[in-house]
């Protein structure tokens, strides 16, 4: 499986950005599919995730109301997108797979087999 991240850029506070995550190499709907982002000299955080059909998502409190995960298991994408954008969502941000099932541990890095390679994220005043 592999996974390629885009979208992210400069901008300024309350500026909107949609994020995509190409899949390949495995079938999209079989994983579950997150969002993480890291910012310099923090870990690596949960933002969100959507289920196999996107029937469910969750979202890390800091994005909830904001952000709005969503899945295309025709074109094997996954999307971010990013509303009222705040200095500190800068970071860059990365699309995981989970191929786990009924064991996938949604916040849970670990619980995350294939990851993208990021794209960043910058939000200033």
């Amino acid at each position: 499986v592999q996974l390629q991240a885009s979208g992210g850029g400069l901008v300024q506070t309350g500026d909107s950005l949609r994020l995509a995550c190409a899949f390949s190499g495995g079938t999209f709907s079989m994983h579950g599919m997150a969002w993480f982002r890291q910012a310099p000299e923090k870990e690596r955080e949960f933002v969100a995730a959507i289920s196999w059909v996107g029937s469910k998502a969750w979202y890390a409190d800091s994005v909830k109301g904001r952000f709005n995960i969503s899945r295309d298991n025709t074109e094997n994408t996954l999307l971010l997108q990013m509303n009222s954008l705040k200095i500190e969502d800068t970071a860059t941000y990365y699309c995981a797979a989970s191929p786990l099932g009924d064991r996938w541990n949604v916040p849970q890095a670990a619980s995350y087999e294939f990851w993208g390679k990021g794209t960043q994220v910058t939000v200033s005043s």
